[in-house]
């Protein structure tokens, strides 16, 4: 059985763009500076309708694992079982995973929040059409 492929978070709209913003500016990356940042929640918003704040104050259920006090490699793969690819084209976990890691988490798992749409992959094309041209030429012939 064929996995699906892994959702890439660094691919959902302005993602990229705020990673860029924290290579440039380091603060961006620390859990504490999201209030000096409001973009950072504007993107949790649209992207997960939650921000930070929401996300925080959701009862969380008795069964939750806390993945999102993981770090770095842990979480990425945490998030990769998941079906979720948080890392950057280095296989680096994104810069600002810790603020993206609760509400993606409580979206994934269905507690809070949404997933972006995602288009399911187009089906393979068949060419059962054309063989069956082939088939009725070669009954023809006889």
């Amino acid at each position: 059985m064929t996995q699906a492929p892994l959702r890439r978070l660094i691919d959902l709209p302005g993602v990229d763009d705020l990673e860029l913003k924290a290579l440039m500016k380091p603060r961006y990356a620390d859990p504490d500076a999201r209030d000096e940042f409001p973009e950072i929640d504007a993107l949790t918003q649209a992207l997960f309708g939650l921000t930070g704040d929401a996300a925080e104050a959701v009862e969380l259920p008795a069964d939750w694992d806390d993945i999102h006090r993981l770090e770095g490699a842990d979480l990425a793969e945490a998030f990769e079982a998941l079906g979720w690819d948080v890392t950057d084209k280095r296989r680096k976990p994104l810069r600002l995973l810790p603020h993206y890691a609760l509400p993606l988490a409580l979206a994934i798992r269905g507690v809070a929040g949404e997933l972006p749409f995602h288009a399911e992959p187009d089906h393979p094309t068949t060419d059962w059409g054309s063989s069956l041209a082939a088939d009725a030429a070669r009954f023809r012939k006889r």
